[in-house]
């Protein structure tokens, strides 16, 4: 299974010279080569609207698509596992 990365890029390397292309080809192709971008403004803020907070908003939406369980408990509960005895 090591060897898969390696096998993926030689086929790769082999068809980017049949093809006559080169690495400046797949520079100039991918742009700048920066993948990432600045997450700072990236949320769910707009989803709560101006009167209700995030977290009933995304309650609504969990109730409105039948997900919400009203007996369920807390995120540690989840992770790990419920306090109550036998579960």
């Amino acid at each position: 299974m090591s060897r898969e990365p390696d096998e993926t890029l030689e086929v790769l390397r082999g068809v980017w010279s049949a093809q006559g292309q080169t690495a400046a080809d797949l520079d100039e192709t991918a742009g700048e080569g920066k993948s990432c971008k600045r997450m700072a403004s990236v949320g769910f803020n707009e989803m709560a609207g101006d009167n209700t907070d995030l977290r009933t908003a995304w309650r609504a939406r969990l109730e409105r698509e039948g997900k919400l369980n009203p007996g369920g408990g807390s995120l540690a509960d989840l992770v790990l596992g419920s306090a109550e005895p036998g579960r």
